[in-house]
């Protein structure tokens, strides 16, 4: 039945060291039925059918592997959007939501994501900012199926260019966005299992201060218009928007400064962590 399928795994994950064994337990225990979370509430005595048992039991064991429950179910939601994810690209987590923000909040006519991932960002911005070019990068062709795939689904295929690397040519952007690396090396076996097994490597470490992807960024020449259309104003400075670990913020702030950008914020996230750094020209 539904409690006890509940507790029994709920206190497996617990062993296994997993942060929120019961909710995990319930969000795979719905997936296995096709039921929601409000019946599994409403009706605990209720006897879960056989076929469903075995794939929430075998789901239950990927997780006691620590494998994330995103990857387990093969989604994750992104602000309104839901998107495909697996083993070639991170899971999108909830502060890089405030690279979006920033977009909505300016709405540039032109919009480059680099490192794009599961396309995250770059799909959320053509969702919500129908108006806006948007370009989508990545140096992994693997990172870029899973983009693509994940517009096509979406119905926003046509709303994204996808490109292969890192700077595409063509004309300026008027807000380049990034979530790329910035784990240090050193912190690397501080992370959950989660993280160290099963994400993708490459696109979390960083060298041994965590700043190699985004010094390489601002070595090139990020190609920002001179000005950029902003909420209720005429025109404000081009912008780079880039998501950072926490103690970053100073050093990435000072690399913005150092490429050219004269005027530098920091962002912090709903834990107060300075998490996205903007550069404005």
């Amino acid at each position: 039945m539904i409690r006890e399928a509940l507790t029994a795994s709920a206190d497996a994950l617990r062993a296994a060291g997993v942060e929120d064994p019961r909710l995990d337990a319930e969000l795979l225990l719905v997936e296995a039925t096709g039921w929601d979370r409000a019946r599994l509430v409403a009706e605990p005595e209720a006897q879960i059918p056989p076929p469903a048992a075995r794939r929430f039991g075998e789901m239950v064991r990927r997780r006691l592997r620590r494998e994330p429950v995103a990857y387990i179910l093969g989604r994750r939601g992104f602000r309104d959007l839901e998107l495909s994810v697996d083993p070639r690209v991170l899971i999108p987590r909830p502060e890089t939501e405030l690279l979006v923000e920033l977009a909505l909040e300016v709405e540039p006519g032109r919009v480059l994501d680099v490192g794009t991932g599961s396309g995250a960002i770059a799909l959320a911005v053509a969702a919500e900012l129908p108006a806006c070019e948007v370009t989508a990068s990545d140096t992994s062709p693997a990172a870029l199926e899973v983009a693509r795939a994940n517009a096509a689904r979406l119905g926003l295929e046509g709303r994204v260019r996808f490109f292969e690397g890192s700077l595409p040519p063509g004309p300026d952007f008027d807000l380049v966005v990034a979530n790329l690396p910035y784990v240090a090396e050193s912190d690397w076996r501080s992370l959950q299992p989660e993280v160290t097994e099963w994400e993708p490597r490459e696109a979390l470490l960083a060298g041994p201060d965590g700043l190699d992807a985004i010094r390489a960024l601002l070595s090139d020449r990020v190609r920002v218009s001179s000005r950029i259309a902003r909420r209720n104003t005429n025109s404000a400075p081009g912008g780079v928007a880039l998501e950072v670990g926490e103690g970053q913020a100073g050093a990435v702030g000072g690399m913005l400064r150092e490429a050219g950008f004269g005027s530098v914020e920091a962002r912090p996230d709903l834990a107060g962590i300075e998490r996205v750094v903007v550069g404005w020209r």
